[in-house]
């Protein structure tokens, strides 16, 4: 028998939306939709998801993930998909929670400690600040794998600063010795050309993740690189269209898929590319640069996809460059110890969104008329 999805709602504010899901019989799920101009993706959400969505099957999860993109089918880009994940993520944790189940058990994982990256998102400091700040985060919390940013986001081979890139690389890997593995990520910064030539200074370093070292959309220039260089390119956040990521796999532009769940549009259809991915022999890194609920949908992923990457990612930004990702919880699902982050247990997700932070966000309501 379906149990029907009754209301939708949403909580958000410019930089964060959570979505709560309830059924005819009282039940419900929290999902979230994507980080960064929240409060537009619920209005969204509410324009062009909900309506789909009340009165449907809340267990049939793929059928409503498959239909909403062909009933908005004029709207292709990354909006909608962005609203989507909040559907499909609340309907993940309802499901979790009518079985007894985490989701990492839903889908044939078991939850445990997993290793992370510690991820720095930060241009703005210098290469001995960066390998000092990292090198203390070894010490007090066990990371043994590390990301940094080389070049300028989007920046056509013009570095942050003149040497910075140049300079950072050797400087951390001083720092830190030569026992951890470190990732670097340029943000679609640089020509083919650029690229390999980074690429090559990366190498001479021992780094291992080349991320995103050519304008994304352009996957011919990525797959030269990815040639080229011997270290793991890797790629995919930004990318929300299947059709786009059978491509980029099929071409084998990048050695490491990075899908972020909250992008793509939930777990739904980022499971479907790490299966893509599987069968191209190829490793899952998913993308999860901060600590809203993506890092917590995206341990629960790793945890039981057979190609997941051999690190999580795990934003090190505190309150002085996120202010926004501060006390969305009850209580803190991301306690790292050696370097790992436990896959929660608890039914769903296994988290309580704050209720204060609840009771101060926008407010919208979907039900039927």
């Amino acid at each position: 028998m379906a149990m029907k999805i009754r209301s939708l709602e949403t909580f958000s504010n410019a930089f964060v939306g959570f979505v709560r899901v309830r059924t005819d019989d009282g039940a419900e799920g929290w999902g979230q939709v994507s980080t960064y101009n929240a409060d537009i993706t619920s209005l969204v959400f509410h324009r062009q998801i909900a309506p789909w969505a009340l009165g449907a099957d809340a267990l049939d999860i793929e059928a409503l993930v498959d239909l909403i993109p062909e009933r908005e089918h004029k709207f292709p880009g990354s909006y909608l998909r962005r609203a989507l994940a909040g559907l499909d993520t609340a309907l993940w944790d309802l499901r979790g929670k009518m079985e007894g189940k985490s989701v990492c058990a839903l889908l044939g994982g078991t939850p445990r400690p997993i290793r992370v990256y510690a991820s720095s998102m930060r241009r703005d400091i210098t290469p001995e600040d960066e390998a000092a700040r990292l090198a203390r985060l070894r010490d007090r919390s066990g990371y043994d794998a590390f990301k940094f940013r080389v070049g300028r986001e989007c920046g056509h081979d013009v570095d942050e600063w003149p040497g910075r890139t140049e300079a950072i690389v050797p400087e951390v890997r001083k720092a830190l010795g030569d026992g951890v593995a470190l990732l670097v990520d340029a943000n679609s910064g640089y020509s083919p050309a650029r690229a390999i030539e980074v690429g090559r200074l990366l190498e001479d370093h021992a780094v291992r993740h080349f991320e995103e070292p050519c304008p994304y959309w352009e996957l011919e220039q990525t797959r030269q690189v990815a040639d080229a260089l011997a270290l793991d390119v890797t790629g995919g956040e930004q990318d929300c269209d299947l059709a786009v990521w059978r491509r980029m796999i099929d071409m084998r532009a990048v050695d490491v898929v990075q899908p972020d769940i909250c992008y793509l549009g939930g777990m739904t259809r980022t499971l479907r590319v790490a299966r893509m991915a599987e069968e191209a022999g190829l490793p899952c890194t998913p993308h999860s640069a901060n600590l809203s609920m993506v890092t917590l949908f995206t341990m629960h992923l790793l945890g039981a996809v057979p190609n997941a990457g051999p690190y999580l990612e795990f934003s090190i930004e505190g309150p002085d460059y996120y202010p926004w990702q501060e006390n969305l919880f009850r209580g803190s699902p991301y306690r790292i110890d050696d370097g790992r982050v436990t896959i929660p247990d608890a039914p769903g997700w296994g988290v309580e969104i704050s209720p204060d932070w609840l009771a101060g966000a926008h407010y919208q309501l979907s039900e039927p008329e």
